[in-house]
């Protein structure tokens, strides 16, 4: 929401008022003016570098993305844009650390759902509240998750994999890059509502998964486009089902999870970026502006969609309403897991 610099509309006196009354007024009054965020603001940023700190380490996929972004800011600002890798933690360092930045906007935080809409049922103490510490600013991209299963598993679809798997409870397991991801939460409501037991292995991220997958260590996982899409491509996986509303632009021929039998399936992961709360509301629509524009740039776009994800963009509002919504969908996912964290 918007808000508007307050104007300057006089004190409020008559005869029957007080000096001292008056004088309050007029300070309550001038105090108020002078905390409003000045006209200029959103013209004028930003008007020095901005940092951008993301949760993960150089070189996956969230790196990617943060520096395609930085790189596109810059041309677009004359202003150096930098990303500030923090990992660890379930991208709760990176948070905490935006958090307690000045909220000025030359600190933005680039996160994902895992952090924003996950953690805050996962996590008994979290030290932040994504609805309260931060401002939602614009979705920057996102994208389905894809359910994979080893090449020498005998499955071509759903309706295979969950035969197999039933006749075989217990014997067979799934990969996920730790407990309490999205991969993790969506494989335990797949089994859920299909009625399955099969095993969780966690490693640390997606490469481990991957080469685990691919050597028959386990037999199927979901992940995200950017890491499992070239091994679909390569021949190294075998791609089951799209965990999407409707069909990946990605996979046009491959059905989504909820065409082949399961009920209103959707798991997708995202990116959006965020600034710290009491940032100046021009500010954010200043970003939000910048960032639109950026996601229109053909070569932009062209861009994040071969990292794995697809453009999205938007106004804060309608950014925050979809964050309210993801928090409340994973916090029956992570219910129905059982997963917790200290």
């Amino acid at each position: 929401m918007t808000h508007q610099p307050r104007r300057f509309v006089g004190l409020a006196t008559s005869l029957g008022t007080s000096f001292a009354t008056g004088l309050a007024t007029g300070l309550a009054l001038l105090a108020a003016i002078s905390a409003a965020p000045p006209a200029h603001a959103q013209a004028d940023y930003p008007a020095k570098s901005v940092r951008i700190i993301i949760g993960t380490p150089p070189g996956d996929s969230a790196d990617a993305n943060a520096r395609s972004l930085a790189t596109q800011l810059a041309r677009q600002t004359g202003q150096p844009f930098f990303v500030d890798n923090k990992p660890g933690a379930h991208g709760i360092i990176a948070a905490e650390s935006a958090k307690n930045a000045a909220p000025d906007g030359y600190t933005l935080l680039l996160s994902t759902g895992g952090p924003m809409a996950i953690n805050p049922s996962l996590y008994k103490k979290l030290p932040y509240a994504p609805l309260k510490s931060f401002e939602p600013v614009v979705p920057l991209s996102t994208g389905p998750l894809y359910l994979v299963v080893n090449n020498e598993l005998p499955v071509k679809n759903l309706k295979e994999l969950v035969a197999y798997a039933k006749a075989r409870p217990g014997k067979m397991s799934y990969g996920s890059g730790g407990s309490g991801t999205t991969q993790h939460l969506a494989m335990e409501t797949l089994k859920k509502s299909m009625g399955l037991d099969i095993l969780h292995v966690p490693y640390k991220g997606s490469p481990a998964v991957l080469q685990d997958l691919i050597g028959g260590q386990i037999q199927l996982a979901f992940d995200a486009g950017a890491s499992i899409l070239p091994q679909i491509r390569n021949g190294k996986v075998r791609l089951i089902g799209v965990a999407s509303d409707a069909r990946s632009p990605l996979t046009p021929d491959m059905p989504t999870l909820t065409e082949q039998g399961v009920p209103a399936f959707r798991a997708v992961v995202w990116s959006g970026l965020f600034v710290p709360a009491g940032t100046p509301a021009p500010v954010v629509a200043r970003l939000n502006a910048l960032v639109n524009q950026a996601l229109r740039d053909p070569a932009f776009a062209a861009q994040m969609r071969a990292q794995g994800g697809e453009p999205a963009g938007g106004g804060s509002a309608e950014f925050r309403t979809f964050l309210e919504a993801e928090i409340g969908r994973w916090a029956k996912a992570v219910a129905d897991s059982g997963a917790t964290i200290d």
